[in-house]
């Protein structure tokens, strides 16, 4: 007998008839002899909603009750959920976060899991029950609920397929797995039968909403393999797991694309020491994730200093940096929403010349200027404009003939 843990998406579970093809998804993975976790996230857009409901009350609603009231989406798709399990036949029991022990640090909205006190699960899969936990929360040493963030409910079941041994975590979604780009703007993108962890998160960190980053992390960290696939059919889906080919690894295998950019450049900053340290400290206290930096040479001691964070981050660090700039004699803080990024991912870009003028050349062909370029192993990332986004994406799949290769 296995152990799998089950994760369905909140297009997966929207409404009544739904729930019910889920639940019969679940009672397939039970008739063959598994023992099944399932975590399920809200409704459809139900956390939206309520996040909407909580700014009509208040400007500014408290993080501990605005966490408190998003936890309840998923308690109510997991409680329905089991009641229709229930109905069919079968035993099932509805924990929320705190029930299934998951334990996180106290960061409000953006809780991060420290350890998952698997006892109370284990019983239940011992007398027979699917165990249907809900997604995206956890509890405090204080007993405060905390949310995990946006794409939290793939954490949630990463977490818990690797504190009870679990043979696979299956994600299920509206997509049917990951593709080669998407397929939204490329239609001839190809359904990956497989990815690697490290170009899975590559993917995951530079725009491919599919499969939250922090997820892809603990399954490489504990090697849990990673099935993400379709609820709505029974195509077969994309495995990430860390067993890659050697063919796998001489191509570039996807192009990822993301419009929640935003640039900021501090100009005629002092070039110093200690400088770039008061201006990105503050930053990582308030929570903003920096992604691409650039210094300009120095001329007479002053500099100007380019950094990118998420769109949705560009108020708030600018409310963070402003000041600092003031304080350390910089000329002024500009901003630029009007952006986006494309990356080409891929292992055989290791130790390979040619990858990146071939890049810059399908994107000088389809007339692309690049502001910004950042790199890691095997990734390439260009910020151009966000209205030649789509067009960088089609050009690239094209010129790296991905399409081709799977």
């Amino acid at each position: 007998m296995a152990l799998i843990v089950q994760k369905y998406g909140g297009s997966s579970v929207a409404d009544a008839k739904r729930i019910k093809n889920v639940a019969r998804r679940i009672a397939q993975a039970k008739a063959q002899g598994d023992q099944v976790v399932v975590v399920v996230s809200a409704m459809g857009d139900t956390t939206d909603e309520l996040i909407k409901l909580a700014y009509q009350v208040s400007k500014q609603p408290d993080r501990r009750e605005l966490d408190l009231l998003l936890s309840t989406g998923e308690i109510v798709s997991s409680t329905l959920l089991a009641i229709t399990l229930r109905e069919m036949g079968y035993q099932a029991i509805s924990l929320t976060g705190a029930q299934a022990g998951i334990r996180t640090d106290s960061a409000h909205s953006r809780a991060r899991i420290l350890n998952v006190e698997a006892r109370r699960m284990v019983k239940e899969l011992e007398e027979g029950n699917i165990v249907i936990v809900a997604g995206f929360q956890g509890i405090t040493d204080e007993m405060d609920v905390t949310t995990l963030g946006r794409g939290g409910s793939d954490t949630t079941a990463v977490a818990l397929a690797a504190s009870l041994g679990a043979k696979e975590c299956q994600i299920y979604t509206d997509v049917e797995g990951i593709y080669s780009a998407d397929p939204r703007l490329v239609p001839e993108a190809s359904k990956l039968t497989e990815i690697g962890y490290e170009e899975m998160l590559e993917l995951a960190t530079s725009g491919a909403k599919v499969m939250h980053p922090r997820a892809v992390e603990l399954g490489e960290l504990f090697n849990i393999p990673i099935l993400v696939a379709s609820s709505f059919n029974d195509s077969p889906g994309t495995l990430i797991h860390g067993g890659a080919s050697m063919e796998v690894r001489n191509k570039v295998r996807s192009i990822a694309h993301d419009l929640d950019v935003a640039k900021i450049t501090v100009v005629g900053v002092p070039d110093h020491p200690g400088i770039s340290a008061a201006i990105f400290q503050p930053l990582a206290g308030a929570g903003i994730s920096v992604d691409t930096i650039v210094q300009n040479t120095s001329i007479e001691n002053i500099t100007d200093l380019t950094f990118t964070v998420a769109e949705s981050d560009l108020a708030k660090s600018m409310k963070v940096v402003e000041p600092i700039a003031r304080s350390i004699g910089a000329r002024e803080c500009l901003s630029d929403t009007r952006l986006g990024k494309v990356s080409i991912i891929g292992t055989g870009m290791q130790n390979t010349p040619g990858y990146a003028a071939r890049m810059f050349g399908a994107l000088g062909e389809q007339g692309i200027n690049i502001q910004l370029i950042t790199t890691s192993e095997i990734r390439i990332t260009c910020i151009i404009e966000e209205s030649k986004v789509i067009d960088a994406v089609r050009a690239l799949h094209h010129a790296f003939q991905v399409e081709e290769r799977e």
